[in-house]
């Protein structure tokens, strides 16, 4: 019996596929054959592939022995013989820190754009699309901004300009899962051979949004009157939409801890990075030091406030992860933090 065909590139764009994967390792005359990871399910996964010369299907695989990397919903996998033997390279990955402190842990691989949903039918959560823009720029996937529940937004013009300030650069969308306000245009986002995720506290209208796109009805939960939302969507999944791409569907996030790069917190921040090319110091902190452009930037307002306290926090907390995998320079810093209490205490 001949071997199926490889597998043609039209059909891999049904699963996300774009030219910048290398799906070669595969896709081989010894049997292997592509797959992308549609959810995980411990030493399992859920899996869609081409078995022969029709349509993907959805099958579930083992795990191989000693696979290169464990897989997260959208990576790309070889199977052969009823296992996943071999994971592909990863051309962007959404990581934040794991929770027990020392690993990073991989939400989801090979994404092309990701999506900020923040609801504007109450006060914007500015430092929350602050701290998801790193999140996406760290992962080398495109951030757009999604503002959801315009229906409820009394002033929509003002809603924008404050996202401006929050996402300088990034592409800004106005939606509505009630009367459908932007819908075609985010669709547009989700195209053939295209890979996309939303990310957004639960809440914040991802899943009604989802419903809408898709006609389908996923459960969605009252927010309470705190704004906080209940959790619709508890784990990672992908899935294809109607337009043509896949879509990476994510829990909610409850902690917004922070792996962060020099280049993610410096694309968030461009124009506190843009005033930085001002400074005296080219190592300025812009924390009292002299000649600092960015602090004169605030005080002649061209620069908000809140803008250089959100990047102070976040500096604060990259430097802090880098303690925590430096063991020398963490316990460097509780000698300076147990001097300044003794200092305190002598006042």
């Amino acid at each position: 019996m001949d071997s199926p065909r490889s597998v043609h590139p039209d059909d891999l764009r049904e699963l996300g596929w774009s030219p910048a994967d290398d799906l070669r390792f595969a896709d081989t005359p010894d049997g292997r054959r592509p797959g992308r990871v549609v959810i995980m399910h411990g030493r399992a996964l859920e899996l869609a592939w081409f078995p022969g010369d029709g349509p993907a299907v959805h099958d579930t695989f083992e795990l191989g022995r000693d696979l290169n990397l464990r897989p997260v919903a959208g990576d790309w996998v070889a199977v052969q013989d009823g296992r996943v033997v071999e994971v592909g390279p990863r051309r962007t990955a959404l990581q934040r820190p794991d929770p027990n402190g020392k690993d990073t842990q991989v939400l989801a691989a090979n994404i092309d754009t990701i999506m900020i949903v923040q609801p504007i039918d109450r006060p914007l959560n500015l430092e929350a699309i602050e701290r998801l823009q790193v999140m996406a720029w760290d992962s080398g996937a495109a951030p757009v901004l999604v503002l959801t529940k315009s229906d409820g937004c009394p002033d929509i013009g003002a809603a924008l300009d404050q996202a401006g300030q929050a996402a300088p650069g990034v592409p800004v969308l106005v939606t509505s899962a009630l009367d459908r306000q932007g819908l075609e245009e985010l669709r547009s986002h989700l195209g053939p051979g295209t890979t996309t995720t939303m990310l957004g506290a639960s809440g914040v209208g991802k899943t009604s949004l989802l419903n809408a796109l898709e006609g389908r009805n996923e459960q969605v939960q009252q927010v309470g009157a705190g704004g906080a939302g209940r959790h619709t969507t508890t784990t990672r999944r992908l899935f294809r939409t109607s337009a043509g791409g896949v879509l990476l569907d994510v829990p909610g996030i409850r902690s917004l801890d922070l792996l962060t790069t020099d280049e993610g917190v410096g694309e968030t921040f461009a124009d506190i990075t843009e005033a930085a090319r001002h400074c005296r110091f080219r190592d300025c902190g812009h924390a009292g030091d002299r000649g600092c452009a960015v602090e004169e930037a605030v005080r002649d307002g061209s620069l908000p406030e809140r803008r250089l306290e959100s990047w102070r926090r976040i500096q604060r907390e990259q430097a802090y992860q880098d303690r925590r995998n430096d063991p020398a320079a963490m316990a460097e810093q509780r000698k300076v933090w147990k001097q300044m209490c003794k200092e305190a205490k002598r006042r």
